[in-house]
Formats: C-alpha cells, sequence, structure tokens
C-alpha cells in the first residue's frame, strides 16, 4: 500500500511539472510586442545656421590726452556715462597758459609799433628822393624795415593764437560722442601730451570682430559669396538674442598663420548704447538652404562605434534597424542625407527593446521639439 501511494504521488508531481512548463511556455509565445513611439520622416526646406565666438569692440575708441602741460584742477564728466563731441571732460591750471597769452599780446604790440614807424619813414622818404632830398639808399633801407616789421607782426600774431589755443586747451574736450570710461588720473597730477586721461568709444553701431576658419571662409566664398552679409544674429551672453540684426562690415587682408583664422568685423545698430566694447558674443547667420532635406528627431538616432543608425517600422510593424549618414543639426532635428526615404516611420522612444525584424506595437510620437531651421531677426 506504501509503494502505490508513493508512485501516485510521484506521478502527480511529473503531472504538475510538466503543467507549469506548458503554462509558461505559453505565456512566452504570448508576450505582447514591446511598445514604441514612432514619427513620420519630415521633408521641408532648411536654413543652416553657422555660429561664431566673437568679441565687441567700439567702432572708435579714443584715447583722451591733454594738448598741453599742467596740473589737472578738475575732472568735468561722470565716469561711464555718454558725453557730446566737444563736451569738456577735465581742466587743467591754466595761470601759465593764461602768462603766455599776454605775453604774446605784448609782443604782438610793440611789433604793430614798430610796423607802424616803419610806414611812416617809407611815407616820408619817398617824395624826398623825387626832390633829391634822400638818398634812394636811404629809401630802400626804410622800405626793408618796413617788410621785416611786417613779418614781425605776423609771426607774433601766430604766436598770440598758438597762446590761446594753449589756453583753450587746458580745457580738455571730447573728441567724439560716446561713452566716457573711468578716469585713469586723479585731482593734482601732473598732465602732459603722453598722459591718458581717460577712453572715449563710440558705440552706435557697435562691431562684433569674429574669427572664421580659412576652410570655412575659402567655402564661403566660393559657394555663397554674399552670404552672411545681412540679417547677421547676436546672441548675448546670457543666451537673448540681441533684437537688432547686424551685417559683415569687412574680412581682414590676411589669414592668421598661428591660427589659421581670419578677422571678419561685424557692425550691429546699438540705439541706447546697451552693448558695450568688450563683451562676448556669438554671431549666428543663414549660410546655405538645404531644399527638400529630410530630418528626424535627435533622439532617435542611435551611435554604435562612429556608425549612426535609426530604427524604421514598416507598415506591418516590422523593425528595420538602417545606417545612416547625418548633416548639420537643425534645431533639435539631424538632417539626414543618405539612408532614409520620405515616408519612413522611425522609432523615437524605446529604442534599447528592439532589433532588427522583431515585431513592435508603435504608437505616435508627441513632437514638442523645436522647429527646425528658426531663428533670425
Amino acid at each position: 500500500m506504501g509503494t502505490e501511494r508513493l508512485r501516485y504521488l510521484e506521478a502527480l508531481i511529473v503531472i504538475v511539472a510538466i503543467c507549469i512548463g506548458c503554462s509558461t511556455k505559453v505565456e512566452k509565445r504570448t508576450a505582447p510586442p514591446p511598445e514604441v513611439t514612432v514619427t513620420p520622416v519630415i521633408q521641408r526646406d532648411v536654413p543652416i545656421y553657422h555660429e561664431w565666438v566673437g568679441t565687441m569692440v567700439g567702432n572708435v575708441d579714443a584715447d583722451i590726452r591733454p594738448k598741453v602741460e599742467g596740473f589737472l584742477l578738475t575732472r568735468l564728466y561722470t565716469e561711464g556715462s555718454f558725453v557730446q563731441k566737444g563736451q569738456a571732460m577735465f581742466k587743467l591750471d591754466e595761470r601759465q597758459a593764461q602768462a603766455a597769452v599776454e605775453q604774446a599780446q605784448g609782443n604782438l604790440e610793440r611789433a604793430r609799433a614798430a610796423l607802424t614807424q616803419a610806414q611812416i619813414d617809407v611815407r616820408r622818404y619817398t617824395p624826398l628822393v623825387v626832390q633829391k632830398a634822400v638818398s634812394q639808399a636811404e629809401l630802400d633801407k626804410a622800405v626793408s624795415m618796413e617788410k621785416a616789421a611786417t613779418a614781425q607782426v605776423e609771426a607774433n600774431q601766430a604766436a598770440l593764437d598758438n597762446a590761446k589755443l594753449n589756453l583753450n586747451w587746458t580745457a580738455v574736450t571730447s573728441p567724439i560722442s560716446g561713452i566716457a570710461g573711468v578716469a585713469k588720473v586723479g585731482i593734482g597730477d601732473l598732465m602732459n601730451p603722453n598722459t591718458i586721461m581717460t577712453t572715449i568709444s563710440s558705440v552706435d553701431p557697435i562691431y562684433v570682430d569674429i574669427n572664421v576658419a580659412e576652410q570655412d571662409y575659402l567655402r564661403f566664398k566660393r559657394e555663397k559669396p554674399q552670404a552672411g552679409r545681412r540679417n547677421l544674429e547676436l546672441i548675448l551672453g546670457d543666451g537673448t538674442v540681441f533684437p537688432r540684426s547686424g551685417s559683415l562690415l569687412f574680412v581682414n587682408r590676411e589669414v592668421d598663420s598661428r591660427t589659421g583664422t581670419i578677422q571678419v568685423r561685424c557692425a550691429f545698430p546699438n540705439p541706447g548704447n546697451v552693448l558695450r566694447p568688450g563683451q562676448y558674443a556669438r554671431i549666428r547667420a543663414v549660410t546655405e538652404l538645404r531644399k527638400g532635406a529630410l530630418l528626424v528627431p535627435q533622439q532617435s538616432v542611435s551611435e554604435l562605434q562612429g556608425v549612426y543608425q535609426v530604427a524604421v517600422v514598416s507598415d506591418d510593424r516590422i523593425v528595420t534597424v538602417k545606417n545612416v549618414k547625418l548633416g548639420p543639426q537643425a534645431g533639435d532635428m539631424w538632417i539626414v542625407e543618405s539612408g532614409l526615404q520620405t515616408g519612413d516611420k522611425v522609432v523615437v522612444d524605446g529604442l534599447q527593446r528592439i532589433r532588427s525584424g522583431i515585431t513592435v506595437a508603435p504608437s505616435p510620437f508627441k513632437n514638442t521639439l523645436a522647429t527646425p531651421g528658426t531663428g533670425g531677426n
């Protein structure tokens, strides 16, 4: 009886194991296909942007120096403020210049008196020569004295004019309208024509200097001679786009042999003097228009050992992994140069759960990505 019972239990265990195995196989056979999100390949004309890092400079940066020597008495402007052309900025001690003016005035008066006397002598001697009362030699001497006195008056007049200029130059004025920098001198300092007192920058328009790689420069000149000459965008240090567009001003005459780049200067309107010299900036420009470009989201592209791949889902929900050749980025999209065609549906989410040949459960991808190629003024 015990032996029969043991056999019965063994048979029951075998039946249960077989049932469990069959149940597992059924579960494996009936596992649902992986869920993925897909989006169709987009085809449209896409502007291609290039960006370069640059630095802002004033269109004129004028060092303010005194024309005469003297002690600095007063600073007449507010540092960092906008000053007009001809506005007084510093005042030097004018006493020495004033004394020079008075001395030159005195010399001029003496010269004028000497000229008057010489003219009287010429007028007196002229009729006397006719009457033989005075020799011709004396008249010639008087005429020479008159000419010398005239020249002396002119020289003294020039000296007086120069002295007056020096007096006026004791007030140091701005040669341009612009933003005045910090004063580099203090009250009581002795100024001379080599002293830099401050610097003024004219910043409307403001210039931005960028360095373009030699290869890019050659390609632009060869393919798009006018690319980027107008409607340049200026991206500021905080990432915002300056509301006014700029234009290319000039390309420098030579390539820097150390860096392999060439300097390019751009100009941007700057009303209100918001932009200042020395600011960091990026210049962005449309350098090419790709007609009928194929676009896919960046997250749909995977890379394996330098090979870029996308997963394409057919109408019968079968996955095919394809190698693709990528072009430049356009917003949050990749331009695909080869490997895909219009109408293909690529997997966006769920790439890690799939491989070629499997069946998937696709659902539409909700595209919240930025529109490719947007931007510009």
